[in-house]
């Protein structure tokens, strides 16, 4: 009885549901090497991929375009974004409160970036080969969706 009332009661008091949020991993062909473009968090600096909360009015695949606009400038080619994979990570919200989120990431591939977007004065972007962006990410399921990346964008 005890462990009922600790599963049905206390349990789903203390542990709270996942949340989600879509990524963008944008990418592009340098010559026969793919690069992949990694942005810093507004908050703490830590190198990332576009992300954000889904959006009313877009898909999951258009939030992630959306995301990767107004946090990176980035013009894609117009295919639809394809999802790659998925990882979890803890986002710390406001107040430090760590929330378990699920994040579905797409890739896009980029025709351009533009200098001016809206998140241009808060981030500082850079092309990097995946095996470096995996190097740089704090996310362990992100670090191996870019190590996986090759593969997964080609094939």
């Amino acid at each position: 009885m005890l462990r009922t009332f600790w599963e049905n009661v206390i349990l789903p008091l203390v542990v709270r549901p996942s949340r989600f949020q879509v990524a963008a991993l944008c990418y592009r062909n340098a010559g026969a090497q793919v690069q992949v473009l990694v942005i810093t968090s507004r908050d703490t600096g830590r190198w990332i991929l576009p992300k954000g909360w889904p959006k009313r009015g877009f898909d999951a695949g258009g939030t992630a375009l959306e995301e990767a606009w107004e946090e990176a400038g980035v013009k894609s080619d117009g295919t639809p974004p394809r999802m790659i994979g998925t990882y979890r990570y803890d986002k710390r919200l406001k107040g430090g409160v760590p929330v378990t989120t699920d994040v579905e990431v797409f890739a896009i591939p980029v025709v351009k970036l533009l200098d001016d977007f809206p998140e241009a004065a808060e981030r500082t972007r850079e092309w990097m080969t995946p095996e470096d962006a995996a190097n740089v990410v704090d996310e362990p399921g992100l670090k191996a969706l870019l190590r996986d990346l090759p593969v997964t964008v080609t094939g």
